[in-house]
């Protein structure tokens, strides 16, 4: 009876486990670009000779040293929100696809960008008060992030 009980609770929880979502276009986040070059203020296109899989989503990076500096901390380089842009998780509650050209550091964090048709959210976010959008963001964020 133990056992089934323990095999019961495993199962429920395997079944309702969800993973987030994130936006992987062109079959990698970031649509291909290097998730570690942002951090040094490049906007890169990686390599698939340079490429690693976390959580089922694919990353590229445009070096071997790009790559292993992501493998030792990924979580220092994981886009927020999915890789969807922070405007607009912030703003509509809305995933809406990203200029991978378009992005900002900020307080140590990727957050990319929605920029198309003269619509650059970047420069929205920052016109705007930042902090109150990444609160805001944040909140929305782990109300859609399964969706």
């Amino acid at each position: 009876m133990k056992y089934f009980i323990l095999f019961y609770f495993t199962t429920l929880t395997s079944v309702f486990s969800q993973e987030i979502d994130y936006n992987t276009k062109k079959g990698y986040i970031a649509k291909g670009y290097d998730v570690v070059a942002y951090f040094n203020n490049k906007a890169i296109e990686g390599s698939k000779s340079y490429s690693t899989t976390l959580d089922g989503v694919k990353y590229k990076f445009s070096s071997q040293k790009n790559l292993d500096s992501f493998l030792k901390n990924p979580e220092a380089f994981i886009p927020q929100y999915g890789g969807y842009c922070a405007y607009a998780i912030a703003t509509n509650s809305k995933k809406v696809d990203i200029d991978p050209k378009t992005f900002e550091i900020r307080d140590g964090k990727l957050y990319l960008f929605y920029n198309s048709w003269g619509n650059n959210t970047l420069k929205k976010w920052i016109q705007k008060d930042v902090k109150g959008l990444q609160k805001k963001a944040d909140l929305n964020w782990e109300a859609i992030k399964f969706d």
